[in-house]
């Protein structure tokens, strides 16, 4: 769930980077090579005592094996034993049972019943050996109910087999287990079988083994599928679900004839069965799994089609609906997923160890993808390209999406953590693999840059405000199952992302090669401390740390960065140990460690005026960088003389970091808008993307007499690089049809240039519009600037330009496209049309009226509209919107985000007041305050001194 140069900012090579997967899963998860790990579940599979070979011996008996032609009665929670205390209590299983293999038969129905509810019903055979003596068995089970439960003891020596009786059963609902109490205990060393039937329905959330409709070819459909991640399996088949718990699994699923059924391995066998209706079924034998943990366990029963390719004895097959695999929406999936298993296979020096990888689209699925073992499911746009599609960033997305799941195939699959706690390893390994695979997939998608623009920033922006846990969870927090599913957030993904790619700055290739056995004893590098030691450091960390630099003494220090400077005071004395790389006039230098606080490096001092320096090269540490204003001045004038020394990745994140600490106070506004003065010679579209982001938001704080300034200043630098993409757009713009880059930052420099009141970007946008309206078929404007096009091209309109776009959405059976015209349509700049917008969305839906209501306010012109429309209309709007937070989300928020002036806080106070209940009252009107405190604060600090500054610094000349 890319090449060396100063130009592209990579100074590591690409095999340097690549091995870091490999080598950091052996290190953090503290197991031995992946390669041993491999063999020794090869092993385990062959060992008759590992029962493998006792699931492949008892297939005969499962093969034979009817299923139950209707539900048994079932066996209810039993509530006076679940009142005394004991080992369900716990929220960990009890070390004395461990699996060892699945016999597991599920048969869902995919006819609803009377009530709409969709049946499952099972039976599971569970092999497991006895560690400890015990006399109650605990299993997951969540909504299963029981009509059979029989404990056995293996065949011995003479022949004979025996059972365990099972006094009682009962269901321990807080920690999801189902409780088998037995009348004696079972004995350390032995083998049980513990067999079940139970019966259960299919969800309708997307979770667990649920129930999908979906229309293919005009026709209504249903398929079934799971997504058991990471506490779900139990409420599929009673389980041992926990990820350390791995056994093999053979599985058998019960289904319609004209209906596939999927697993984890290959079908083996089918068989047709008749149920005591008449009712004819067929019976999908699979083949016996790896060791393996129950999350990802999966099941798919589906009316699909696929195409297919083997590639070096893995037979990869894509499904997806019949009408997507029939237009070739899957072939662009087909055609990467193959070699980036070769690709992983070779990096990481470990054959992929099935023989086939099912990759199923799923119309409806809650997550974006997930890497079950040999049947990979994702979301449908997640996984779909339509090669008439042009100008889009979707197979980019898709490259990063199957590389990430492909490496889950390693590192989760066949390395998995032991608890949940430690979930980043999976992710954050998974995470930072995607951007291997996807550049070794598209070259021209640089490491450096795209992980820049696509995690790192979004991160750093996040982290500077939410500290308030390390990465690192103890398995003690752990204490229910709802603990587990808000684990799986960014900062699991991203931040742990970032460390994986901190490391690959400073571990050569020699060493990633040599493996896990050398690197504290190796005198290759010189490590401060231990690795373990060093991202100790990091994991149980909070926030992100700023380094300081003093490029006089050679002195730097390191603190948590905080927004709020007075919070400084109560930091904690968290030391991380940072690998510190940088650049020093223009050469990379010898990597360093800050291991303390504060230390000096008197190789860090600068000696001659020409001289200045960069930290963190190419960004690959996770910190922000802060230097004394003599270094600060040296940059921006070795930006101006030539920004190429400077890598464009930290081209990217000295805009970004100088912003934002001028934003707290810890530099100087001035120094932040030096660092722009050499705009004009940028040539980097994802550096431009990045200063237009920053001024955005930079522009909200700033007063009516300074905007018109900053304005000018931006529109004399942006100039170069716009005319640059207009001759694209008015030429050849196909040649940018897959640059990712582009695709997804173009939009920002058109929209940006557009607003500045660039004249050559206005009439653009007038051309295109107008080109539109007279042939919609064939003079389409490309997807990835029509948003800009549409809102320009009707704001230097009239009615007719409005009317025609109104009637465009109401034709559209795009969503995307509807969502770009709904943001069109509200930036005309006739009042009397945002009126008659804002009456139309009264009569949509609470979605689409809540995207106009926004769009409107987010305009210039339109946010005085919205406010009169609302206040005037409040009782109407407040009876159609189901919920607060929407009305809230759509006008209030941004209404109270803009508020400038003592009259208009007061007038929105007032409506406050009057509007809304007592619940939500104090809430937002603390938010406005806090808003108007911040804009008054901002405003009364530094717009004073950033008028003077743009003032001096802008040239007053026609563009």
């Amino acid at each position: 769930m890319g090449p060396t140069s100063s130009a592209s900012g990579f100074y590591l090579s690409r095999a340097t980077a690549a091995l870091l997967a490999l080598f950091l899963a052996a290190l953090l998860l503290a197991l031995t090579v992946l390669a041993t790990l491999y063999a020794r579940a090869r092993l385990e599979a062959a060992d008759p005592g590992s029962g493998a070979a006792a699931a492949a011996s008892a297939a005969a008996v499962v093969e034979a094996h009817e299923p139950r032609s209707s539900p048994a009665p079932t066996v209810s929670a039993n509530p006076d034993p679940s009142t005394r205390p004991g080992i369900w209590d716990n929220p960990r299983l009890p070390p004395s049972l461990f699996p060892v293999n699945y016999q597991l038969e599920l048969w869902p129905l995919l006819e609803p019943d009377d009530e709409g509810r969709h049946h499952l019903s099972g039976q599971v055979n569970i092999s497991a050996r006895c560690a400890e003596d015990t006399d109650t068995v605990l299993l997951h089970s969540h909504k299963l109910n029981y009509s059979r439960a029989a404990v056995l003891v293996p065949p011995s020596g003479d022949g004979n087999s025996g059972g365990v009786t099972v006094r009682e059963l009962w269901l321990a609902e807080e920690h999801q287990y189902v409780v088998l109490e037995l009348r004696e205990p079972l004995r350390a060393g032995l083998l049980y079988e513990l067999q079940l039937d139970f019966t259960g329905f299919l969800s309708d959330d997307l979770t667990g083994l649920f129930v999908s409709y979906y229309e293919d070819f005009g026709d209504n459909k249903t398929l079934i599928a799971s997504q058991l991640e990471p506490t779900f399996a139990r409420s599929v088949y009673p389980c041992f679900d926990e990820p350390a718990m791995k056994a093999t699994f053979n599985v058998r699923l019960v289904h319609p004839p004209d209906y596939v059924a999927l697993s984890n391995m290959p079908a083996i066998a089918t068989s047709e069965w008749e149920d005591t209706n008449g009712s004819k079924w067929t019976v999908t034998t699979f083949n016996t799994t790896l060791k393996m943990s129950t999350y990802i366990t999966a099941f798919v029963v589906c009316d699909f089609d696929y195409v297919s390719r083997t590639i070096r004895g893995n037979e990869i097959r894509i499904w997806a609906r019949k009408e997507v695999v029939k237009i070739g929406s899957v072939d662009f999936a087909l055609n990467i997923t193959g070699p980036i298993f070769l690709y992983l296979e070779e990096l990481l020096n470990v054959s992929y160890p099935l023989t086939k990888t099912d990759i199923v689209a799923l119309p409806n699925f809650g997550a974006g993808a997930m890497e079950n073992w040999g049947l990979m499911t994702f979301q449908e746009t997640s996984l779909v390209y339509n090669p008439s599609q042009k100008f889009s960033n979707t197979k980019a997305l898709i490259c990063l999406i199957i590389s990430h799941e492909i490496g889950h195939q390693w590192f989760g699959n066949l390395v998995t953590m032991k608890w949940w706690n430690d979930i980043w390893l999976n992710e954050g390994f998974a995470t930072y693999t995607e951007y291997l695979g996807a550049s070794y997939i598209d070259p021209r998608l640089k490491l450096n840059e795209l992980f820049l623009l696509y995690s790192l920033q979004t991160m750093f922006a996040r982290d500077d405000f939410v500290a308030n846990r390390p990465l690192s969870v103890k398995k003690e927090e752990i204490r229910l199952t709802t603990h587990i599913v808000p684990l799986f957030n960014m900062f699991t993904y991203i931040k742990g992302a970032s460390f994986v790619r901190m490391i690959s700055g400073f571990l050569t290739e020699r060493l990633f090669t040599k493996g896990l056995s050398v690197i504290d004893e190796q005198n290759e590098i010189q490590l401060p401390t231990s690795l373990k030691n060093i991202m100790d450091t990091w994991t149980w960390g909070k926030g992100i740390p700023i380094l300081t630099l003093n490029t006089s003494t050679g002195f730097l220090t390191e603190k948590q960065f905080y927004p709020v400077q007075d919070k400084q005071n109560t930091a904690d004395n968290h030391t991380w140990i940072v690998p510190v790389s940088w650049i020093k006039n223009g050469y990379e230098q010898p990597l360093i460690w800050l291991d303390n606080r504060s230390k000096v490096f008197p190789e860090m001092q600068l000696s001659s005026e020409h001289e200045w320096i960069i930290l963190n090269v190419n960004v690959t540490g996770y910190y922000r960088t802060n230097y004394d204003q003599l270094n600060w001045d040296r940059l921006a004038l070795q930006l101006e003389k030539d920004p190429k020394a400077i890598p464009v990745a930290n081209r990217v994140q000295l805009i970004d970091d100088a912003f934002t600490m001028a934003m707290y106070g810890y530099i100087e506004i001035e120094t932040a808008l030096s660092i722009t003065k050499y705009l004009a010679k940028e040539e980097e579209i994802i550096v431009w993307y990045t200063v237009l982001k920053i001024m955005l938001n930079f522009g909200n704080f700033m007063s009516h007499k300074s905007l018109p300034l900053l304005k000018k200043y931006i529109l004399k630098r942006i100039s170069p690089i716009y005319h640059y993409y207009e001759s694209l757009i008015q030429g050849d713009f196909d040649t940018t049809a897959d640059d990712f880059f582009v695709q997804t930052t173009l939009e920002t420099i058109i929209r940006e240039a557009c607003a500045f009141g660039l004249q050559d970007c206005l009439q653009l946008a007038t051309d295109l519009y107008q080109r539109w309206m007279k042939d919609p078929s064939n003079n389409k404007i490309p997807l990835s600037i029509r948003r800009p096009i549409y809102c320009y091209g009707i704001a230097m309109g009239s009615e007719k330009e409005w009317e025609f776009a109104w009637e465009m959405y109401k034709k559209s059976s795009s969503n995307k496209q509807k969502n770009d015209l709904i943001y069109g349509l509200s930036c005309t700049r006739e009042p009397w049309l945002l009126y008659r917008y804002l009456q139309n969305a009264l009569g949509v839906s609470d979605f689409v009226a809540v995207d106009i209501f926004s769009s409107v306010a987010r305009n210039e012109i339109g946010r005085f509209i919205a406010w009169e429309f609302m206040t005037a209309n409040w009782e109407q709007i407040n009876s159609q919107f189901e919920e607060y937070d929407s009305i809230y989300n759509s006008v209030l928020r941004v209404i109270i985000e803009r508020v400038s002036t003592d009259l208009q806080f007061q007038e929105v106070k007032m409506f406050i007041n009057i509007a809304l209940d007592e619940a939500h009252k104090v809430v937002v009107i603390e938010q406005l305050e806090n808003a108007r405190n911040i804009r008054m604060q901002w405003r009364n600090k530094v717009d004073t001194t950033v008028y003077e500054w743009l003032r001096k610094n802008t040239v007053d000349s026609e563009l």
